[in-house]
């Protein structure tokens, strides 16, 4: 890995981590079109460079984090409730991804599986976008939110455990079916991502950092955090801004063109699945 593919792959990640088209299907993508071969060390970089993201998140509602903490130390009701909402709702991909873990790389980590979830996603999407609409008008705030509508949220999310589903769609999905407006579904998926990406690059940077270090060095690890952390605070306003006035319609089209698009370029032998 050089310098410049860790800057793509930073970029790649920090745009792609909140908007609702995988992050993890679109790493796959740049790192086998870059020449990078599928291994435990391409894997585990791929989800440790999260952290760029999460940094992101954690600079942008430091207010909402702030009050979470607070609530924890029993000085802010909403903000306790909150974060008892974020602890129930990673339960499910959790326990779910701790127990599939093995066999989610050995069978989805591949162009194929994330094809297939790109076009499904991108169905859904546009299948459900009167939906979305309603929902900015008439859901709910994320005051509102229980801690069992956040475990249905967090069921919801088990779904991204498939490459190329996407994280941020399945749990803005969820919030979406417990009745979350739109901004609000969005606010929680952002959230959500912070303690579930926390615990998966936790997880493989304890297992897989002295094996990414001595495979592609300490530079480059670095150089993709930062990069990610840049490009995710932009693409999180924009998302925000964005979908303040209009629906998810436009990442459904993105995920039907790109999975055709790929799959045309595996089917012509183009790319290595």
């Amino acid at each position: 890995m050089t310098v410049l593919h860790a800057i793509i792959l930073g970029l790649v990640e920090g745009i792609t981590e909140y908007l609702p088209v995988s992050s993890t299907g679109h790493l796959i993508l740049a790192q086998r079109a870059m020449g990078i071969p599928a291994s435990d060390e391409a894997n585990a970089y791929a989800v440790c460079i999260q952290a760029g993201a999460i940094a992101a998140v954690l600079g942008l509602y430091a207010g909402r984090v702030g009050r979470m903490l607070t609530g924890l130390l029993g000085r802010d009701p909403e903000g306790r409730q909150m974060a008892v909402n974020l602890v129930a709702a990673v339960i499910p991909a959790g326990i779910i991804g701790l127990a599939l873990e093995k066999r989610i790389e050995q069978y989805l980590f591949g162009l194929w599986p994330v094809v297939a979830a790109w076009a499904v996603g991108g169905l859904v999407i546009l299948a459900m976008d009167g939906w979305v609409d309603r929902s900015r008008r008439t859901g709910r705030e994320l005051a509102d939110l229980s801690w069992k509508a956040g475990l249905v949220i967090g069921a919801m999310q088990t779904l991204a455990l498939w490459p190329g589903t996407s994280r941020s769609f399945a749990a803005i999905l969820g919030g979406l079916l417990v009745g979350l407006r739109l901004p609000a579904a969005v606010e929680f998926s952002f959230l959500l991502g912070v303690v579930t990406l926390g615990g998966a690059t936790g997880v493989k940077a304890l297992k897989y950092g002295p094996l990414i270090v001595a495979r592609y060095g300490v530079v480059n690890p670095i150089i993709g955090f930062v990069v990610a952390t840049v490009s995710a605070v932009a693409a999180v306003r924009w998302m925000v801004a964005y979908l303040n006035r209009r629906g998810l319609c436009l990442f459904g089209w993105y995920r039907l063109l790109l999975a055709a698009a790929v799959g045309s370029l595996l089917l012509a032998g183009v790319f290595r699945h």
